[in-house]
């Protein structure tokens, strides 16, 4: 069978301050055409830097030896004129982080036509023809409507399948994929792991897929390489490395998936929060005058209640009005409707009251690589609502952030060191640590397990739920993972196009859905073989 590519003995160092750190040790693996080899492990284990160094793209801190052969075509060392024929051309890359890896300057059919221009000289109405193709392949509703958006105006799964689109673009030989299912919820996960399995039989591609789903990797991956600490611990085909793993360490991570249920919420618990038919549409306007031709409906009479102890989980396809119905709640963007917080209704409340509600009401987002700014350390990130409201008992606030560092799981003495330099867990356990040194009653929860490989999650399920216990707090869960959502969540809202579907305790949720659209996202959920 003929070889698309062919790592041999693989080892990347990285030199900072004068120290050196081996992040990749000796790996060898190889990929034939048309062939599907999935890397898993942790985060940290070098997956992300073995696929980066295919085209050395890590930089000038990486020192890259061993061997890597594309079409019998060294890539280490390589020059330059090589390596930019090869790179988006015959190896694309979908990156794992969308919304870091796009433009935010730029439109969506600027980015995409760049990359058609560039590999393939398609421009004018020729590339429009072809960008509109990629966008309905990928499912964008409605693409003509998209193309003059920018990234921060889709959400986070449309923003994944831009960039899948950009990535299939070209018709690569060899498209590597790290975490492309991130952000997406299951159905949506399904129909792209679906148009991946299309192109490589059309096209005969080869495919290198990095993630911690291993729901995923049964379903698609002809073999499997786990990684563990920068070396393949253990390799062979995906069914024989899921009927009877050898190694420890993959045992651990077949056997790490959140479980069990959350605990009862007591009779007597406070109403946190509350909305009546509440409604958010985004006005479209158009022409000179600026006129409203429609509306965008994102949420449609959303009645919903939380109260302390309580999780409430909310799922729905990316778009479905999750992320606006819980920015709404917290007054961060303008709705009609009923919204009460411990009984005030606080629709009329203006921006000095309002910043005594902020402290009470906190987020943690999908991306917390994109949420902690580069610029500042852990402990400026994690003390910065403190500058703003104060500390919440009076005590210092490093001797805050050092408690609340040991509360999530992190060692105060790294408070000094900027995000880049935490692993995507511990990154996350930063912006949980950051909602909560100010104490709140209701936190927001964003896609907060999307981002982390299986192992991490089941620990941030835990730190969540343990926080939950000793707080007595209020969440609003928003996932298109809905296992983790039935192991956290006391109540579930299903929202499709803006709309409350069901909305019941979770169980009732899982065991009889009502609706066909629920019983879908379910099936897609908890039948990873497909």
């Amino acid at each position: 069978m003929t070889r698309t590519l062919d790592v041999r003995d693989l080892r990347v160092t990285f030199t900072q301050d004068g120290q050196e750190t081996q992040a990749v040790r000796g790996v060898s693996f190889h990929i034939d055409k048309g062939e599907t080899v999935a890397l898993v492990g942790e985060s940290g284990s070098g997956k992300s830097v073995t696929a980066l160094s295919t085209v050395q793209l890590l930089g000038p801190a990486a020192r890259v030896e061993g061997s890597v052969r594309y079409d019998d075509q060294e890539m280490v060392g390589a020059a330059d004129k090589l390596l930019r024929k090869v790179r988006g051309n015959d190896i694309s890359f979908i990156f794992q982080e969308p919304m870091t890896s796009l433009n935010p300057l730029h439109t969506l059919e600027k980015q995409l036509s760049e990359s058609l221009a560039l590999h393939q000289g398609i421009v004018g109405e020729a590339a429009r023809a072809r960008i509109i193709s990629l966008l309905e392949q990928v499912g964008i509703h409605d693409p003509e409507s998209r193309l003059g958006a920018y990234p921060h105006q889709l959400s986070g799964g449309q923003r994944q399948r831009v960039m899948i689109a950009m990535a299939l673009a070209n018709r690569p030989d060899l498209l590597i994929a790290d975490e492309p299912t991130t952000a997406l919820d299951v159905t949506i996960q399904a129909q792209i792991l679906e148009l991946l399995g299309e192109v490589q039989r059309a096209e005969g591609m080869s495919l290198l897929f990095i993630t911690h789903d291993l729901g995923i990797v049964r379903r698609i991956a002809d073999r499997v390489c786990v990684m563990k600490d920068g070396e393949i611990v253990e390799a062979g085909p995906t069914r024989e490395i899921f009927a009877n793993p050898q190694h420890p360490y993959t045992q651990m991570l077949l056997s790490a998936e959140s479980t069990g249920t959350p605990e009862p919420v007591e009779p007597d618990a406070e109403e946190v929060a509350r909305t009546d038919n509440l409604r958010i549409w985004f006005p479209i306007q158009k022409g000179l005058m600026k006129r409203t031709v429609g509306h965008v409906k994102a949420v449609n009479d959303a009645t919903v209640s939380v109260r302390a102890g309580e999780t409430v989980g909310i799922v729905g396809e990316s778009g479905s009005g999750k992320t606006t119905l819980a920015l709404a709640i917290m007054r961060l963007i303008q709705s009609k409707g009923a919204i009460t917080y411990r009984g005030q209704d606080v629709r009329g409340w203006k921006t000095r009251e309002l910043r005594r509600l902020r402290s009470d009401m906190q987020i943690v987002f999908q991306d917390p690589f994109g949420s902690l700014s580069p610029r500042m350390t852990c402990e400026q990130v994690i003390a910065e609502g403190l500058g703003v409201h104060g500390s919440p008992d009076g005590r210092p606030h490093r001797e805050l952030v050092t408690e609340v560092m040991r509360e999530v799981g992190l060692d105060p003495s790294t408070m000094h060191r900027y995000p880049h330099e935490f692993s995507g867990g511990q990154r996350q356990r930063i912006a949980i640590a950051r909602a909560m040194v100010l104490r709140p009653r209701l936190v927001v929860l964003d896609e907060p397990t999307s981002a982390l490989d299986m192992t991490v999650q089941v620990q941030i399920v835990d730190l969540l739920r343990e926080l939950q216990r000793k707080y007595d707090l209020a969440y609003l869960f928003i996932s298109h993972d809905l296992k983790v959502v039935r192991a956290m969540s006391h109540k579930v809202i299903v929202m499709k196009q803006g709309d409350v579907v069901e909305y019941g305790a979770t169980e009732e949720i899982f065991e009889a859905p009502k609706t066909e659209y629920t019983r879908t996202l379910i099936a897609a959920a908890f039948d990873p073989v497909g």
